[in-house]
């Protein structure tokens, strides 16, 4: 099931994704999408809602440097345990919303990853049960400020702004996830050719360290890592990330 959030002329709601092409429909989920999902029994053709971030998360946790090759572009060794940091939820925007520039930075880059959505309460999960606690997948953007990222010895500024987590363009729950390509658009040229199976810790393994240090809460977001090729945006550009699978989540990228 491909899970979206959308905007549609009675306001805002969970929906199922069905069909493909131009013939795509969004179904209208009542209330949440955890569990069994109550249909309303109200439908309308994709074009016409808008998509919106699929989950509104209480909490982003990311993942550095978990492909071998990304950490190696910057000159950085693999950390032997997860290298955690958060992104704050208000850094969250979906499918089309702006890329905002911060005047505070000079540079500021894209970086495509698969992201995990968790879909029930998880404390010390272990890696063999950390599937049955995913309610699926869906595409991110962690947009990262690389010169504050450097000069502030540390993450939280660089990767929290407002607008620097996209997400989108829904969840998709029946999936292995385990080897997937991912490219990485800028302009229509690519820029990031990795597949999940690169990842240097893997997603049981990742649920179960974070897990670990945090408890999760339904709708809390993971992102796993980028692979090499990450670069800069600039206003006026157009970033697109596609996930074999799930999709594409486009993003254009404006002067804040």
């Amino acid at each position: 099931m491909r899970l979206a959030r959308i905007a549609h002329p009675g306001g805002v709601a969970f929906a199922s994704v069905e069909g493909d092409g131009d013939d795509m429909q969004v179904l209208e989920i009542a209330e949440h999408p955890f569990g069994q999902p109550n249909f309303t029994g109200k439908r309308w053709p994709l074009a016409d809602v808008r998509l919106l971030a699929p989950i509104l998360p209480s909490k982003v946790i990311a993942v550095g440097r978990n492909y071998a090759k990304h950490a190696a572009e910057f000159g950085n060794a693999v950390p032997g345990d997860p290298m955690l940091f958060i992104k704050p939820s208000t850094s969250v925007i979906g499918p089309n919303a702006a890329i905002k520039l911060p005047k505070a930075s000079e540079h500021v880059d894209f970086e495509g990853e698969l992201a995990i959505v968790i879909g029930q309460p998880v404390k010390n999960v272990s890696a063999a049960r950390a599937a049955s606690v995913v309610l699926g997948y869906t595409v991110a953007n962690d947009v990262s400020a690389r010169d504050l990222q450097k000069s502030d010895g540390q993450w939280g500024r660089a990767k929290g702004f407002d607008t620097f987590c996209p997400l989108g363009p829904w969840i998709e729950t029946s999936i292995d996830a385990s080897d997937l390509a991912l490219h990485t658009q800028l302009n229509g040229e690519l820029k990031q050719d990795g597949r999940t199976s690169d990842l240097v810790h893997g997603i049981p393994e990742l649920i179960e360290f974070i897990s670990g240090v945090m408890t999760l809460l339904p709708g809390d977001v993971i992102l796993t890592g980028t692979p090499e090729g990450v670069g800069q945006m600039y206003d006026g550009d157009d970033v697109s990330i596609t996930i074999e699978g799930i999709g594409t989540l486009s993003n254009p990228v404006q002067a804040g």
